[in-house]
């Protein structure tokens, strides 16, 4: 009997186990609707307890049993601060009120820690999920530019190289997943990698204004563009959670063909997303009002063996600029405890090669320069394993490990009107990364420290391609074979003096260096080393504060230093940077640094409006640019058939830049709004005989102002954006001499047009699954041409989109 007894206990026992290790289940709803809400963030003050709402708005808090705070935050709803027990008594379900307008947003991909944005003393502005589905934009360079906040100049239409606060390409840092984008030969001139990302995989955009160099070292000397992309999501319940989304898009003004499709399996300790786009862009139509030396007049066909320039049909189409894209992602996540979390994502982009518009607008003797100048098919892929532990104990609270290994191909294909010779240069990079994260909360004490280690293998060579006779022969290559390494620590650490006072400094050492072969190009230049090496070291710091005297006002002030340090694009490049002159290797460089400090101030009336400031000042000491040199000697040499001036970059100046951000959203219960961003800079560098230029990634003033109508299953917008004139006077030196790319003002002398766009999008819900995105920019079909860039932006384009959600 007493035998009978004890199997009887031991089968109830273990029916009682599956029930045990379910956890507990917290439901996440909308107090309005209903209905669940997503990427809701559940953490704990100390953030050793972190998780997620799914697609469900199911998230499994069992690891916060006996939490007395536990906070419940998202964009757009009010926070919420209750403990275990309430949660308990309310049967594990709790209702989020819409936030009109609110101070306290949540900061988890621009800091890499899960944040209010009450608590970091600087500018962040983040763009989500449902912005983007909204704005549908082509690449992820327009979702930056539909922000409002961020400049996009494009030189091509596979471009959008990101200006902020002055500055851009190789001075902004990129991030992906917390993981640096940004690789040894990101150039000073204007870049094209950000399109390598999908904007219909990410999950939150995230840029962080000014100096973030502790973090993230070198090169976040005016911002960080974080991106993050889909995460897994579990289920907490015992069948399998399935979601995901398929959009097709099209829009008129290049013929765009896009499909997307993703798709989520999650189990309770495993989970996987699975992501593809597919992109067809055609030839771009400019609008029909506007400078006439914008047209598209000719361009260049090959026939047989004798290049024609043939008269373009219509001259509103930019011939050519069309390309096609895919992007892949692939993310595994396994959670075998709550104090575990593993998470390995593969990504992969590749274009098709595409032109490099603006260089086929250069004439010579009054016809096309160049019979071709493409880029070829830019290739990105990277393989992610991101390890985060919870710890909870004496060194930290969290634990994130990051490492990531990249691959990164791009080339240029080059030949001279009735040229013969096509000239091929190929890059390839190999970057390896790793990353320790750690926070610690002790009491009102707040620590992240961390250490990082970059290393990038740069291979680069040329072909000199006869296309008469197919015979190919080696080439100049654009760099050197060289080897990119950077090794730092940091530490950075928040004192909380109250309720309304938070205090903040930080450091980091960086040790860099460079090893370069220059073997590969002494055949064809008469360099006078064949091999250089670099090494230095950069210390950086900052100093800030947060005073929010009321949940409605917030202060902060902030002071930091950056710094960029020599690349392999600074030291070894070789290239024509304008008509008759051509950069030579200078392998005698420093790093570059910034001095930054900004206030900014931001107030909530009556949860119906919001009015933030921000005004900086940013100092670049020992900047590095593109100046006069002579090579053994000589001010010219001969490269691709050309006579040119030899250039080179040097530390050899100073820069400066100042200006404000300034916002006003006003949102009523009637659903109306209205959102007005607008950005002013101004800023100069220091030329060789010691006069001043305006600064030419300093973009002209510029911003978006939108009307909104929102109700549920509808969300309408009519916005304007606009940009400020750049007179002759105010273009820079570098600018003034790439003059084919700008109008022509009264005087016969190039300038940049003032210019503002009527725009036009809806989204709404047809049913639980299915929601049409439609839209019309540029209602007036202007002509324009964003400032700096060298493609003229879209006519009147007419947008439809299609999403399925399951």
């Amino acid at each position: 009997m007493k035998k009978y007894l004890y199997k009887k206990l031991f089968f109830v026992l273990l029916c009682l186990c599956p029930l045990t290790l379910l956890g507990q289940t917290l439901v996440v709803k909308d107090k309005n609707t209903d209905l669940p809400v997503e990427n809701v963030l559940i953490q704990n003050h100390a953030s050793s307890k972190v998780v997620m709402s799914n697609s469900k708005g199911q998230a499994d808090i069992s690891a916060f049993r006996e939490v007395e705070k536990i906070e419940i935050r998202r964009l757009g709803y009010k926070t919420e601060v209750v403990s275990y027990s309430t949660l308990e008594q309310a049967g594990f379900v709790v209702l989020l009120t819409e936030a009109n307008v609110s101070l306290d947003q949540v900061v988890i991909a621009a800091t890499r820690w899960s944040q209010s944005k009450l608590d970091v003393p600087s500018r962040i502005i983040s763009v989500s999920a449902t912005d983007i589905a909204l704005q549908n934009p082509q690449t992820t360079a327009d979702l930056l530019g539909v922000s409002g906040e961020v400049f996009v100049q494009k030189s091509q239409q596979g471009g959008g190289s990101p200006m902020i606060r002055g500055f851009a390409t190789n001075r902004l840092l990129y991030s992906v997943d917390g993981v640096r984008m940004n690789t040894a030969i990101f150039r000073s001139g204007n870049i094209q990698n950000v399109i390598s990302l999908d904007p219909f995989a990410m999950e939150n955009v995230q840029v962080l204004f000014g100096t973030g160099s502790i973090i993230y070292g070198s090169d976040a000397l005016g911002g960080v563009m974080s991106f993050q992309t889909l995460t897994p999501q579990f289920s907490t319940e015992k069948k399998p959670l399935t979601t995901g989304k398929a959009v097709m898009r099209y829009s008129s003004a290049n013929n765009e063909k896009t499909g997307h499709f993703d798709l989520n399996i999650g189990w309770r300790k495993w989970a996987l997303v699975s992501s593809f786009s597919s992109n067809d862009f055609g030839d771009l139509r400019m609008g029909t009002n506007g400078q006439k030396e914008y047209l598209r007049t000719n361009y260049v066909q090959r026939q047989g063996n004798t290049d024609v320039v043939i008269t373009n049909e219509d001259p509103l189409v930019q011939k050519p600029s069309g390309y096609k894209q895919i992007n892949l992602m692939q993310k595994i996540r396994f959670r075998p405890t709550e104090k575990w979390d593993f998470q390995y994502a593969f990504h992969y982009s590749a274009t098709t090669s595409y032109s490099r518009y603006d260089r086929l607008l250069r004439l010579r003797s009054g016809q096309p320069r160049s019979a071709e100048w493409n880029y070829g098919p830019q290739i990105w892929m990277m393989n992610h394993l991101n390890i985060t532990h919870y710890g909870d104990n004496k060194l930290y609270d969290q634990m994130s490990i990051r490492l990531a290994g990249q691959f990164l191909e791009e080339s240029r294909i080059e030949r001279d009107l009735n040229r013969p010779t096509r000239f091929i240069k190929v890059e390839k990079v190999k970057a390896y990364s790793a990353n320790f994260d750690f926070v610690k909360t002790v009491d009102k004490h707040k620590f992240f420290y961390g250490a990082e280690a970059v290393i990038n293998d740069v291979e680069s060579f040329g072909t000199d391609e006869n296309i008469t006779n197919n015979t190919m022969v080696l080439g100049a290559s654009r760099y050197p074979n060289a080897q990119w390494s950077s090794y730092a620590a940091y530490l950075n650490y928040q004192f909380r003096a109250s309720e309304k006072l938070l205090l903040q400094g930080g450091g980091r050492y960086n040790q860099f260096g460079i090893e370069a072969d220059f073997t590969n190009n002494l055949p064809f230049y008469p360099f006078p080393f064949s091999k250089a090496n670099l090494s230095n070291g950069a210390l950086t710091g900052s100093l800030g504060l947060v005073y929010n005297p009321s949940p409605e006002w917030s202060i902060h002030l902030n002071g930091a230093t950056g710094f960029r340090s020599p690349n392999v694009d600074d030291i070894g490049k070789v290239f024509d940077s304008q008509p008759g002159s051509v950069v030579v290797p200078n392998p005698d460089l420093k790093a570059e640094y910034a001095y930054n400090a900004e206030i900014g101030i931001a107030k909530v009336l009556g949860e119906v409006v919001k009015i933030d400031v921000t005004a900086y000042y940013t100092l670049l000491n020992n900047a590095l640019v593109r100046r006069n040199f002579t090579l053994n000697g000589q001010d010219s040499i001969v490269y691709n058939n050309t006579k040119s001036r030899v250039q080179a970059i040097q530390n050899a100046a100073k820069a400066s830049v100042y200006g404000v951000q300034a916002s006003l959203e006003i949102k009523t219960s009637s659903g109306f709004g209205f959102f007005s961003q607008f950005n002013y800079q101004k800023g100069e560098e220091e030329l060789d005989n010691e006069s001043t230029s305006p600064l030419r990634h300093a973009a002209p003033w510029f911003g978006i102002t939108r009307l909104s109508y929102t109700i549920p299953k509808l969300n309408v917008q009519f916005y304007a954006m606009y940009s400020g004139e750049v007179s002759y006077e105010n273009l820079s030196a570098e600018g003034r001499a790439n003059d084919f790319i700008f109008a022509i003002d009264a005087n016969g002398r190039p300038y940049s047009p003032s210019w503002l766009t009527l725009n036009f999008k809806t989204l709404y819900q047809l049913n639980e699954n299915l929601s049409l995105s439609a839209g019309i920019e540029n209602l007036t079909d202007l002509r324009y041409r964003p400032y700096s860039s060298g493609i003229v932006a879209p006519g009147r384009n007419f947008i439809l989109a299609l999403r399925a959600n399951f």
